[in-house]
């Protein structure tokens, strides 16, 4: 017996899936014809932006009103840039730099660059306040560890990317920045009082709501004072009691991805999970990156079983598959054409790198790249300094293995450029920049979260706070070694 056709097509509304490939297959835009509320975008759903354009023109073929969504933050998070690297520096250089109007000025042309493909949804700025220096999923995606800077520029950002009709989704409610675990792996504990939300995690949150945000994204944190032993994702607590009722935002309550650990495994799948997230006051449910027709079949078929046995309130489904509906009929409205400056984010990315100590005379230096995994947010994205040289050898290097003697050999008598990301939590990094920084003129580089760590004895210290291409360049360009 097939199930109510009523119930599934209001399920489908509350459900933002995805699909492999470049190209939509029939599936993916049969089930928009059904209800589906719309797909997210990934890496592997890009290769050019002729193809993406006609990617959206297709998903609007099987439903107008269609919502597509992408995780497009500028810096270290790209979907659309994802073979070369972002052109625009994060949230992290933006927030060094602590120029509103510029951080207003690059979401408004990541925006513009999004609406001109049929994107209608960016699920950004990510607004956590990076407390954490250990924290291995927020860092650079941070506006900073200052929580009334972050809140300026959230705002900034919300606007940026709204003016030009592209719904901004701030993350992650209520606050990733004080983690030291990844929500993509496990379940993440904030154990503080709410108090300390507040005035730590929640102003940027705040900020966002008067600036008139579309959506809010949640996290799949624990705080035990509000969430018990579940994440903030499955909490009526968090997602009604604080975020609408005290902080009085209106607009659609978007979940992280529910394949992720620290929302799987606490409900027991993805389709537990996706009833937990609705009865807790979610409205639209992202179930990952990793989807096929059979999983949003069996999620939705879990939605109306759950209607049935009266663990989901129909009117409350309906609340959430009308918020997604307000969503997608507020991006129709569009936007405001504005113009973007030419290398508008090559010129901030270059405003946001800091020096300290001496970085002259580094002619033709030997560049050595210390190995960084990527987290699944940040995805392999290529970075380094690498495409910007002239004159200057790169080799690799890991942490941990690599013999610092033998990269002294091969230098020689030139100067050591080393190059990372988040050096001070890379195990055997900070050893390898000390051993070198002992015998030979080592300037470091970091393209990651500083942190407090300083290298023992290098002749420079280079923060560029992330490590998109315009990061990179900007970093050659102050060593003076841009071709």
């Amino acid at each position: 017996m097939g199930l109510d056709s009523g119930l599934r097509r209001l399920a489908l509304g509350t459900l933002l899936a995805a699909y492999p490939g470049p190209v939509p297959p029939d599936w993916a835009v049969d089930l928009l014809a059904e209800g589906l509320a719309g797909h997210t975008l990934f890496g592997t759903n890009i290769h050019d932006p002729a193809q993406v354009a006609a990617t959206t023109a297709a998903l609007r073929a099987g439903r107008p009103d269609v919502l597509i969504a992408i995780d497009e933050e500028g810096g270290d998070v790209t979907r659309l840039a994802h073979a070369t690297g972002s052109p625009y520096p994060g949230n992290a250089a933006l927030g060094a730099v602590d120029d509103v109007t510029l951080t207003r000025q690059v979401y408004a042309a990541i925006g513009a660059e999004l609406a001109a493909l049929g994107i209608n949804l960016d699920l950004a700025p990510t607004v956590d306040v990076n407390t954490a220096d250990e924290n291995p999923v927020i860092g650079t995606r941070s506006f900073g560890a200052d929580p009334a800077r972050v809140a300026a520029h959230s705002a900034a950002a919300v606007a940026g990317l709204q003016s030009a009709g592209v719904a901004a989704c701030a993350k992650h409610f209520p606050g990733h920045g004080a983690t030291v675990a990844d929500s993509h792996y496990e379940l993440p504990t904030v154990d503080v009082p709410p108090a300390v939300l507040r005035e730590r995690d929640l102003p940027p949150f705040a900020a966002v709501v008067d600036a008139g945000v579309r959506a809010v994204m949640t996290a799949h944190i624990r705080v035990p004072a509000l969430t018990g032993d579940g994440p903030a994702t499955f909490s009526r607590a968090v997602l009604v009691d604080l975020l609408r009722h005290e902080y009085g935002f209106t607009g659609a309550v978007i979940t992280d991805a529910l394949e992720m650990k620290g929302a799987a495994l606490a409900a027991g799948g993805v389709g537990p999970a996706a009833v937990r997230a609705l009865a807790a006051g979610a409205d639209l449910l992202c179930i990952g990156a990793k989807v096929d027709a059979d999983l949003v079949a069996h999620v939705v078929e879990e939605i109306v079983a759950a209607l049935a046995d009266g663990r989901l309130d129909r009117a409350r489904v309906e609340e959430a598959a009308g918020r997604a509906a307000e969503l997608a009929a507020w991006t129709a409205a569009g936007g405001t054409a504005a113009t973007t400056p030419d290398g508008l984010g090559y010129a901030a990315a270059l405003r946001a790198v800091r020096v300290e100590g001496d970085v002259t005379g580094l002619t033709a230096p030997l560049v050595v790249q210390v190995h960084a995994a990527s987290t699944i947010a940040e995805g392999r994205v290529p970075w380094g300094l690498g495409p910007h040289l002239a004159g200057a050898e790169v080799v690799r290097a890991v942490a941990g293995e690599t013999d610092p003697g033998e990269l002294r050999q091969l230098a020689g008598e030139r100067p050591i450029v080393l190059v990372g990301r988040h050096l001070h939590r890379l195990p055997g990094a900070p050893e390898l920049v000390d051993a070198l920084a002992a015998t030979h003129p080592v300037t470091v580089v970091e393209m990651g979260w500083p942190g407090g760590w300083r290298p023992t004895g290098a002749r420079a210290f280079v923060t560029t706070y992330g490590a998109s291409h315009a990061n990179g360049r900007a970093a050659a360009q102050v060593l003076g070694l841009a071709g």
